[in-house]
């Protein structure tokens, strides 16, 4: 039985290499984007907007005012 509980131990720390591993890819990708001012401005304003329309979608389906 203590095997199982060691082996159900080892996801959450495996949930957050995953996690964190695809956040790193997709900095990677983006890291050449930065190096142009026009083209780092144009990415932060897609993500502060891709937040806004995520985090805006998100109040008006649960309600939260």
């Amino acid at each position: 039985m203590q095997d199982f509980f060691q082996n159900v131990s080892r996801y959450p720390r495996y949930l957050i290499s995953l996690i964190a591993g695809i956040f790193w890819f997709f900095f990677e990708q983006l890291k050449p984007f930065l190096k142009n001012p026009v083209t780092a401005i144009a990415l932060v304003g897609f993500l502060v907007g891709g937040f806004a329309l995520l985090y805006l979608t998100l109040e008006a389906m649960l309600g939260i005012s």
